[in-house]
């Protein structure tokens, strides 16, 4: 009896010392904070810094975010944790229509699948992962404990905000559209410029937003007029993450998503217009 006890307590510890963790046993957490700056453009001229203040104030909850992105190591899944708006205490419903969903991104299987609402409608839209050619740079700064390096690239400004639509957006498209194809197929496209830090002592090639492909986490990164920034990571946490792709909403590529919103928006326009005609 004792013989079998020994041999049983032998083959458990054997199982043990050569059981090698699966890649979705390693999990974290990320939290962000995403700041951006406020382009007034022309009609800023008219208004004295008091006004801009205000307006900063009121437009807080879209120049200010917080996110959290749970990761393992082959996919994540990041996601906005909603505000209070400091002006009105409601969640900013509308600018929901104009913002980021949950987005979940695996890197193994290149894919993308963000959930996206538009005025009530649910959207699920699928893609592969935006390529990004990063530059690797030798500079390197702390962030927290982690060690961080820096990393440059350059991205076609809609493919990085393809969700993002705005009425002025229109309008440049109609322009372009009345000015003819010709003119249209010349017009320079807007490239922006990525700062990225990644930290090697969390080997995962994830990051918030459109955001991957480093050989370690992103935990900064700066693109146009907004920066996120890491500020908390938990490292695998007691409790079971939720790293799952949304499944909720009608199918559909990034480009015929743009497609449908911008045509929805058009339709929205004219209906307003034939409104106040009457």
């Amino acid at each position: 009896m004792r013989t079998l006890l020994f041999k049983i307590c032998l083959l458990s510890a054997f199982f043990l010392v050569s059981y090698t963790p699966a890649p979705q046993d390693f999990q974290g957490q990320a939290f962000y904070t995403s700041k951006s700056t406020m382009d007034f453009g022309n009609w800023g001229r008219r208004m004295n810094e008091a006004q801009k203040k205000q307006m900063m104030a009121r437009l807080k909850n879209r120049l200010e975010k917080t996110y959290v992105l749970n990761f393992n190591k082959e996919a994540s899944l990041f996601m906005e944790e909603d505000k209070l708006d400091a002006i009105s205490g409601a969640t900013d419903s509308w600018g929901k229509n104009f913002a980021r969903g949950e987005q979940y991104k695996n890197v193994k299987e290149n894919a993308l699948v963000q959930k996206q609402e538009f005025y009530g409608k649910q959207f699920l839209v699928k893609d592969v992962l935006q390529a990004i050619k990063w530059k690797m740079g030798k500079e390197s700064k702390k962030i927290g404990q982690y060690s961080c390096f820096k990393a440059t690239a350059s991205v076609p400004t809609s493919e990085l905000a393809w969700y993002d639509f705005s009425w002025g957006r229109l309008r440049e498209a109609n322009r372009q559209n009345k000015e003819g194809a010709e003119k249209e197929t010349t017009t320079e496209v807007q490239i922006t410029q990525i700062e990225a830090w990644y930290t090697p002592q969390i080997p995962v090639s994830h990051g918030p937003g459109e955001y991957w492909g480093l050989p370690g986490l992103i935990l900064e990164v700066s693109a146009g007029n907004t920066t996120m920034l890491c500020t908390k990571i938990v490292l695998n946490p007691k409790a079971n993450l939720n790293i799952k792709a949304p499944k909720k909403g009608k199918e559909i590529t990034k480009a015929d998503y743009r497609t449908t919103i911008t045509g929805k928006m058009k339709e929205m326009r004219d209906n307003r217009g034939r409104r106040r005609s009457r």
